[in-house]
């Protein structure tokens, strides 16, 4: 396999704001000069599409020296980690997780130096990068593959799962309704049928012959070895397959994960593994291993069933799908982390909810048949909240609360929409719209050589919905997005507290506090569309006088009696809960106090006599 060689070259990033200064070495160091191991633990993460986000040449695809050219835009926005989707070399026929060269770029993103250079200004800027990496399956074009079919008793020859016959593992579902009718596919080359738990076209390595795990290793090193800071681990669940079992979550694939782990913690221990395991939370925790040890498998895991549970909860205007799979999900270990978010480049998956769940998501969110596609939902959020501003940053607000660290995905900062007509889950995936110009500025090619369509919407179109309309909007959607994300920054709780659901006396209102020592959030949210009242028990907190985060406003003190609120449809307060004067004198003897969340720098916030629950900021 063909590995190209990085070159030296760098250049500035273009993007709406002026660029960072400084060097990078290497992987993202502290400002002290030191890496932190848990910079996850606090981090912003953003999910990009490189060939959906800027076109650098024209190609009509975006590409990585666009990506690297919007680096300013999203350290304006307040970006810490960028997840990219595969780049490497792929037929596309899975949106590049059909990989055929783990070492190769594909070439309409670039190469090698690109995506060095993309690293090297990233870790300018304070933003690490991090990476697919498809661990269960290749694509048919691969190598490998090709090798296997052909020469069964060579040295690829017992790389992937084959079989005489279809009927083994007869337990194990099937992922993609869909398209796919078994998990075995006929190969006219080999004379025997292979496994694969997704497409066809995607044939699932054999993780018994140590001599995949050596290549999957080897994957890991060079990339990481290039500085990038980390990988989304894919359809991790699947490595491992044993007859009698559904296939999923075997004890073998914890054993290969707890191998991969190790050699990060030997040769990178301040980079970061990301799993992707749909699955319920008693099955997730396990990809985080050993309690013991705080961890050795994955630093981060998806939280996937709560996410559709967040939709369910403001539909039925009832908090209890969000509090039973949050008391349903067990402690993690200490140096572990939850990733939460509320949509992605896939549909809004609906395997982790029953089957009553899933019949009243699809009613409420997706009511004609071409919004759904495999066992979801192929909508954006915006869309999927009939672009209600108030919904939109209610559910913001919940994703940037929530025990995890929260996950963005590129355009719903702004409320970008969907394309239904477009086939499979590219209905999420258009061309970021950055302006109301010619390709909504992403690109200088015919339209016509778009990898994707525009969104034409008269809603959600490039004309109405792009960045540059928004930036220069105080009150919009983008600027209300980044000083909330300013907000949370300044708040290391929501990133490291313990959660605790307050027992509100209206079901219609989710109340909890994070805390760590006296760090101290409480966060009110309204999943009604109609005004509620509240009454809390605060007493534990009595004396304190809570200070609303987005206005500055303190509000009455708190005593013995509960605590009354009245929050307006779909709104909510986030509330600093300081320490008290006792407290407060010690404290202050030792360096001062953390600074309160006020309004962001030039923001149009409300005014700090203001004691309304969080709006347009």
């Amino acid at each position: 396999m063909s590995k190209d060689a990085p070159g030296p070259g760098h250049h500035t990033g273009h993007g709406p704001l002026a660029p960072a200064t400084g060097s990078a070495t290497g992987p993202l160091m502290s400002s002290g000069g030191s890496s932190d191991p848990y910079w996850y633990k606090h981090a912003v993460f953003y999910e990009v599409l490189a060939r959906g986000f800027f076109d650098s040449n024209g190609d009509g695809t975006g590409d990585l020296a666009g990506l690297t050219s919007k680096l300013d835009y999203l350290q304006w926005l307040g970006i810490d980690c960028v997840w990219l989707l595969p780049m490497y070399e792929s037929p596309l026929k899975d949106g590049g997780y059909d990989i055929s060269d783990y070492f190769k770029i594909l070439p309409e993103f670039g190469r090698t130096s690109d995506f060095v250079e993309l690293l090297d200004e990233a870790h300018r800027r304070g933003i690490r990068v991090i990476t697919d990496l498809v661990m269960n399956h290749t694509s048919d074009q691969h190598p490998w593959f090709q090798a296997s079919r052909e020469d069964p008793e060579g040295p690829y020859g017992d790389f992937y799962v084959w079989s005489d016959t279809p009927d083994r593992y007869e337990e194990a579902r099937i992922i993609f309704v869909d398209t796919e009718t078994s998990n075995w596919s006929w190969d006219e080359v080999r004379g025997q049928y292979y496994w694969h738990r997704f497409f066809s076209h995607q044939p699932d390595l054999n993780y018994e012959n140590p001599k995949v795990q050596e290549a999957i290793l080897e994957v890991l090193r060079y990339w990481l070895d290039l500085g990038i800071d980390g990988f989304r681990l894919d359809a991790v669940p699947y490595l491992y397959e044993r007859e009698g079992t559904d296939c999923e979550n075997l004890k073998e694939t914890h054993e290969f994960l707890k191998q991969v782990r190790a050699e990060v913690d030997r040769l990178y221990p301040d980079r970061v593994l990301l799993s992707e395991a749909n699955q319920w939370p008693a099955d997730v925790v396990d990809y985080f291993g050993d309690h013991e040890s705080g961890g050795d498998e994955c630093h981060m895991n998806f939280h996937f069933p709560l996410m559709p549970r967040m939709f369910m909860a403001v539909r039925q205007e009832r908090r209890f799908p969000i509090s039973e799979i949050l008391a349903q999900t067990p402690e993690i270990p200490e140096n572990c982390q939850w990733a939460i978010f509320l949509r992605n480049h896939d549909e809004l998956t609906l395997e982790m909810v029953t089957d009553e769940e899933r019949d009243y998501m699809y009613a409420e969110y997706a009511k004609e048949p071409r919004m759904r596609a495999n066992v979801g939902i192929r909508r954006r959020l915006a869309p999927l909240l009939d672009n209600d501003r108030d919904q939109i940053e209610l559910f913001h607000a919940l994703l940037l609360s929530l025990p995890g660290s929260p996950v963005l995905y590129y355009g719903d900062e702004i409320g970008m929409g969907d394309n239904i007509w477009l086939g499979d889950r590219d209905a999420v995936r258009t061309p970021m719209q950055w302006s109301s110009d010619r390709n909504a500025g992403f690109s200088k090619s015919d339209p016509g050589r778009l990898y994707l369509p525009l969104v034409l919407d008269p809603i959600y179109g490039y004309q109405a919905v792009n960045v540059e309309a928004q930036v220069d909007n105080p009150g919009s959607l983008l600027h209300w997005t980044r000083r909330m994300i300013q907000i949370r920054k300044r708040h290391p709780v929501f990133g490291t507290g313990a959660y605790s659901e307050l027992d509100a006396t209206n079901p219609s209102v989710l109340a909890f506090l994070r805390e760590d020592g006296d760090d101290r959030m409480l966060c009110v949210n309204n999943l009604s569309k109609y005004p509620q009242p509240v009454e809390l028990d605060l007493s534990r907190h009595a004396g304190v006088s809570p200070v609303e985060c987005v206005g500055g406003a303190r509000f009455p003190e708190v005593g013995e009696l509960p605590y009354l609120l009245t929050l307006p449809g779909h709104g909510f307060y986030w509330f600093q809960l300081p320490p008290l004067p006792s407290e407060e004198a010690t404290r202050s003897e030792a360096g001062g106090l953390p600074g309160y969340g006020l309004p962001a720098a030039g923001a149009s916030a409300r005014s700090s006599q203001e004691s309304g629950p969080v709006r347009h900021v």
